[in-house]
């Protein structure tokens, strides 16, 4: 028994025949149109979305997630089933033009060329982020990479340990994010990505 789809756990338009929501949306999942593949996304209960508790606030959170066991071969196996899918990204270049392995089943359709990742940068999944891309960059060291590291306009705050905790967040997060991309792109609507 895997971890729970998040589209299972929220009950969101992920779920096959989801109604639409009602009231205030809780989670990003709520604003989806279309429905996720069941084994796309990875849901971490151990952590909520109501209140702080619980919340997965540090850099360092993150990547201690994908140091258990557990969460590592589960997104190691939710990876792996895509990529099968994809002859073209297995190790080697299999399927790639020219190479006798992929004639045949080809139809015509351009072949992926690595992976984009879309990650937050101002909380514990950064670290997440890292480690993901740390995985990819590993497993798959001939493909690209291509890093979104996303901030949401957050005005600062009058407490300091908060304002810090996002600030180290981000920076850990474009140094290691960026060492193991082809190309990190970060995207925020605010003036500058740290306090002033």
């Amino acid at each position: 028994p895997g971890l729970p789809s998040l589209a299972d756990a929220a009950g969101g338009p992920g779920a096959p025949g989801a109604a639409a929501p009602r009231g205030r949306p809780r989670l990003w999942s709520e604003f989806l149109r279309e429905p996720l593949h069941p084994r796309s996304l990875l849901v971490l209960p151990q952590f909520n979305h109501d209140g702080a508790a619980g919340r997965l606030a540090a850099f360092g959170q993150g990547a201690g997630l994908l140091r258990e066991p557990a969460c590592l071969d589960e997104l190691d196996d939710r990876l792996h089933f895509f990529v099968e899918e994809c002859d073209y990204l297995q190790v080697g270049g299999r399927g790639g033009p020219g190479d006798a392995a992929g004639a045949g089943g080809s139809s015509g359709a351009a072949a992926p060329q690595g992976f984009q990742v879309l990650c937050d940068l101002h909380d514990g999944f950064s670290g997440v982020g890292a480690k993901v891309t740390e995985l990819l960059h590993d497993e798959y060291p001939r493909k690209g990479i291509l890093t979104w590291g996303v901030t949401p306009v957050i005005q600062q705050t009058e407490e300091l340990e908060k304002d810090v905790y996002r600030l180290m967040n981000t920076a850990l997060g474009i140094v290691h994010l960026s060492g193991q991309s082809s190309l990190f792109c970060p995207l925020s609507l605010n003036s500058s990505l740290g306090l002033r």
